[in-house]
């Protein structure tokens, strides 16, 4: 028995020297991938996500690894081909094919960038994108899921859900829709479309007819932002974006749908990316009846986004965007009788063509020219009809020098305004406006960003004036578990609003426009703290807002001969301040379960009012159309292929007028429900319904105006998913 418990031993030592020989020889024959992953301005990016998955197998086998703190990577593979791909959150992913031997080692250095349409990067708020937790001012970002899940059509019905907005809709559909945001006036947001600014001159942007189609991101930057933006970015800002094509297989959707008040809706979308070219195209129509006499509304609504890379650092874009509509507007039906003829018509056509490119490792520029339209056709059987076109025109250029610890950016804006109003009369105006502009930030410490920024914008209306910016923001706790990351922001930012065309260039001896007049200008500040817990599955936000708008333009009426209601004087007269807190929170409570909720207190109060003799809008008063009170809570189940979500809206009483002498200065408060869901049926398809207003709720935005009633429709999408 001892001999052969030797040689068994024996046995088991060779072949183990064997295997050990095998191992060793087949690892130095294994190729190797290294190399380094930066951003647009040179530098390593960290916890980028490596995948070599290997072509031409049955089983292909894929290899991963992650890229360190200064962005360098390396990983052993098998010899043969390999499809590799480099994934962070923050970037757009970029893709590589292999073809590698035996104990051959390849470099492989990429840059990646920056992911404009990501939820972890804004755009708006900073003279480059940056992410999310180096963005001083309060943001808030609507994404395409949430938009998919929540079924919204249009673009008012979305923003409303967000903290610090209230939306005005003077009718149930097609009526005019303007946005108050932390308390400012309606036309204090200034809102770009593909980075196009798309206000009236010195006016607001009617949203009525702006859908969703297409749309893959919106941001809400809250505060003032005249030293990037220049004029009409007094209490914040809006930028929507819309969607880019990233697959080499394209992919198509198609939709069809259909409900009460005689609705119906439908569209396609159409994208793709092959060598170095991305496209991106929609169109959709919609129409509905409505709920009472000449209530009917139609849109459409058309996009398209292609762009060029000539370089990984040298791009160039199209994109453009056309909504149009045409409601009956019976005015307001709660007070007086429909008016069964009276119609609105608005187009609105936004282009920005922009060029990227970079010269050297820290320098980096782009270039734009985005050109806005927009024309309505109110008619007033008997009285005629009240036409207004416009259009702005302009370029910018900026620079940016970028270092490790932060970047400088210097920039031009020079803009051509033009606008045309007729009906009871005939108004034209024309300005040429420019600025510059220099933005800064800076990250001493790993922990802190700091930022500051000043803009000289020289306006035809009103001369040359100076606006700051600087903000904060401070990393308190970096932490992982149940007590995460805590995050404290700081922002401080000066607002100019340039008068509009008819408050400059009007020529009605009753109501002459006044060349003279000053900007209209705010003060804001924003305090805020984030704070993550349970591994980021739960997020709270808190961020306190104290706003003040002086030398608002008022229309003081004064005794006139010749002028049967008195000679309009149009001046800088009123004062008016917001005061509030927004919160926000997010919870993933289960992997297919989500709830999130938002509160905003806005305390507005007018100061000083050239109409306080008549009673109307006293120091003292709320602003109009702004609650004190309001907020939102939506959960969203996704479980396997069904989505279901509902929705709850809340608004307090608002101060208001009916404008008709009724002497009606309250409009209560109202709670609505919505409820959406959706089931994938396979190969593409899915079945979706959606209820708004669900209890049929009896409110009004504006006194006088209903709003729609319950409102479901049922519909039917399909999609192909474009594939790499």
């Amino acid at each position: 028995m001892k001999p052969t418990i030797r040689r068994l031993t024996f046995l088991s030592f060779l072949l183990s020297i064997l295997s050990s020989y095998a191992q060793a020889k087949s690892n130095s024959a294994n190729a190797q991938i290294s190399g380094q992953v930066t951003d647009p301005s040179g530098y390593g990016i960290a916890s980028v996500r490596i995948i070599a998955q290997a072509q031409g197998t049955h089983s292909p086998q894929t290899y991963e690894t992650i890229s360190t703190s200064d962005g360098t990577y390396s990983m052993s593979v098998s010899p043969g081909g390999y499809h590799v791909r480099f994934e962070h959150s923050g970037f757009v992913p970029r893709e590589a094919s292999l073809q590698l031997a035996p104990d051959e080692s390849r470099k492989l250095d990429l840059r990646l960038e920056i992911a404009q349409l990501s939820e972890n990067v804004i755009v708006t708020a900073n003279a480059q994108p940056l992410e999310v937790s180096q963005t001083p001012a309060p943001v808030d970002l609507i994404g395409r899921v949430e938009i998919d899940q929540r079924q919204t059509v249009l673009l008012p019905d979305l923003l409303a859900t967000q903290p610090g907005i209230a939306i005005t809709r003077t009718g149930t559909v097609g009526g005019l829709t303007t946005v108050f945001l932390d308390g400012g006036n309606s036309s204090f947001a200034k809102v770009l479309v593909d980075g196009a600014p798309i206000n009236l001159p010195g006016g607001d942007v009617d949203f009525s007819n702006l859908a969703l189609d297409n749309v893959d991101k919106v941001e809400i930057v809250h505060g003032a932002e005249s030293a990037l933006y220049g004029t009409d970015a007094m209490s914040g800002v809006i930028q929507i974006f819309t969607h880019r094509g990233t697959t080499r297989i394209p992919e198509a959707a198609l939709f069809a749908e259909g409900g009460t008040f005689s609705s119906v809706r439908g569209g396609a979308q159409f994208s793709g990316a092959l060598a170095g070219f991305d496209y991106s195209a929609s169109g959709s129509y919609f129409h509905t009846d409505g709920q009472g006499v000449n209530d009917a509304d139609l849109i459409r609504s058309y996009t398209g986004n292609i762009g060029y890379a000539l370089s990984d650092s040298n791009r160039i874009r199209l994109s453009v965007r056309s909504n149009s509509s045409f409601a009956g507007t019976p005015g307001q039906t709660l007070l007086l009788p429909a008016d069964p003829s009276a119609s609105y018509d608005l187009q609105q056509l936004s282009a920005n063509f922009s060029w990227s490119f970079q010269t050297s490792e820290h320098w980096s520029h782009r270039l734009s020219v985005t050109e806005a339209r927009y024309f309505s056709n109110s008619g007033f059987p008997p009285f005629g009809n009240a036409l207004n076109q416009a259009n702005r025109a302009g370029g910018w250029a900026q620079s940016t020098y970028s270092f490790q610890q932060g970047a400088f950016t210097a920039g031009y804006q020079y803009e051509v305004e033009n606008s045309t109003s007729s009906g009871f009369g005939f108004v034209h105006g024309h300005r040429n406006n420019q600025g510059g502009f220099l933005d800064g930030r800076w990250s001493p410490i790993s922990r802190v960003t700091l930022s500051a920024g000043a803009r000289a914008e020289a306006n035809a209306s009103f001369g040359t004036r100076v606006v700051p910016r600087a903000g904060a923001v401070f990393g308190v706790r970096d932490a992982k578990g149940f007590w995460g990351d805590t995050r404290a922001r700081v922002s401080y930012g000066q607002g100019i609003e340039e008068p509009t065309i008819l408050e400059s260039f009007n020529t009605d001896p009753c109501s002459l426009g006044n060349p003279n007049l000053r900007p209209q200008r705010s003060r804001t500040v924003n305090v805020g703290v984030d704070q993550y817990l349970a591994d980021d599955r739960f997020r709270v936000s808190a961020t306190y807002f104290a706003d003040r708008f002086r030398d608002l333009i008022a229309f003081v009426v004064v005794p006139q001969a010749g002028c049967p209601f008195g000679d309009t004087q149009v001046l800088n007269t009123d004062l008016s301040r917001a005061r509030g807190v927004n919160f926000t929170a997010a919870m993933r409570l289960l992997h297919w379960l989500s709830l999130n909720g938002n509160y905003s207190l806005d305390d507005t109060r007018v100061l000083r009012s050239s109409t306080a003799s008549t009673g109307f809008q006293v120091p003292g008063e709320h602003l109009l159309r702004r609650p004190v009170n309001s907020g939102n809570v939506w959960i969203n189940a996704n479980y396997g292929g069904f989505n279901f979500n509902v929705n709850a809206y809340f608004t307090g009483a608002r101060t208001d007028s009916d404008f008709d002498g009724l002497g009606l200065t309250r409009n209560p408060g109202y709670s609505r429900f919505d409820i959406a869901s959706s089931y994938s049926i396979g190969r593409g398809i899915s079945v979706y319904a959606r209820a708004t207003n669900l209890f049929d709720k009896q409110y009004q935005d504006a006194i006088g105006f209903p709003a729609l009633g319950r409102d479901v429709r049922v519909g039917m999408n399909y999609r192909f998913s474009g594939k790499n």
